[in-house]
């Protein structure tokens, strides 16, 4: 377990278990895996599906959830539902998503007659912590936004930006590089028209609180020595701390290479709703998902501490 991991879960031994609705956890995993953060006082579990079958997926996992809060619903739809309503109305802190599909989840978030709903586009961040980086940074959006318009990355960098900052308290802005595959303007790229656009709105303040540039080639976004090889000066090049995408086949596919071929440690949280919401994946293994529980726990933290929205 690497420095970086330690701390955070350090830091979330001193504050309050959160209330987590864990959607439709009929599978031995999904129980499991809020087993292994309820025992890290990570989450308080709601269980939220029907109960014969979340008595079988316990059983099947070898966990006593007989001291546990269970909804019993009818199917997916009602848990997913269900999880929403209790977050709306402040039963919960956060949502974990449990043996569902996360179109299903995400689709229940963001009705607007939901309650969960802000101001902001919903988007999912990565943090990932590798051996031949400096420091942990963010991928986003890799698994909500298929092709984000620029109005939603500008509400992808803000929820970056917040996730950052609950994080690492203490260390100033966040550097944002925004990606493409090359780093100068290209009118018939678009995504260097976006990363150009997003870079002056912060120039303008309609992006705050992080120091953002691009378009930056994912080379210069890294490495210092690619940056000045090609002339780019810039606080950002070199030293990013979150890596703004394109689009989701780009940001997943680069996830995965560092997860699967450069063995990163990696953490996953939706952001831009009410609550955080967990996805994990069953290719998540028991560290990935601790690890991504504590990331709502200290994004619920900073939200109620005031830190931002």
């Amino acid at each position: 377990m690497s420095t970086w991991s330690d701390a955070i879960l350090e830091r979330c031994r001193s504050l309050p278990a959160m209330r987590t609705a864990v959607v439709h956890p009929v599978k031995a995993i999904a129980i499991e895996a809020a087993d292994d953060a309820r025992r890290r006082h990570l989450i308080e579990p709601v269980l939220i599906g029907p109960a014969a079958r979340i008595a079988e997926a316990a059983a099947e996992a070898g966990v006593d959830i007989a001291g546990w809060e269970v909804v019993d619903v009818e199917h997916s739809h009602a848990a997913a539902a269900k999880a929403v309503a209790l977050a709306a109305g402040k039963g919960v802190d956060a949502i974990m998503k449990g043996a569902l599909h996360t179109d299903e989840l995400l689709a229940a978030v963001v009705r607007s007659d939901a309650g969960l709903r802000t101001e902001r586009r919903v988007s999912h961040a990565f943090v990932m912590n590798i051996a031949t980086y400096p420091k942990p940074f963010i991928i986003t959006d890799a698994a909500v936004n298929i092709a984000p318009a620029l109005e939603d990355k500008a509400d992808i960098v803000r929820n970056a930006a917040d996730l950052w900052r609950a994080m690492f308290p203490d260390q100033g802005r966040p550097k944002v590089a925004v990606l493409a595959a090359v780093e100068t303007v290209n009118p018939r790229m678009a995504a260097t028209l976006d990363a150009a656009a997003l870079c002056k709105m912060a120039d303008r303040g309609q992006i705050a609180d992080c120091v953002i540039d691009g378009p930056l080639a994912f080379d210069n976004a890294v490495s210092a020595e690619a940056a000045k090889e090609k002339g780019i000066v810039s606080a950002v090049a070199g030293d990013a701390d979150i890596l703004v995408v394109p689009d989701i086949e780009s940001g997943n596919m680069l996830a995965k290479q560092l997860t699967f071929l450069s063995r990163a440690e990696i953490a996953g949280v939706v952001l831009g709703a009410r609550v955080p919401i967990v996805l994990t994946s069953r290719a998540d293994d028991e560290h990935a998902r601790l690890l991504s529980c504590a990331l709502a726990v200290l994004l619920v933290d900073a939200r109620a501490a005031g830190r931002f929205k």
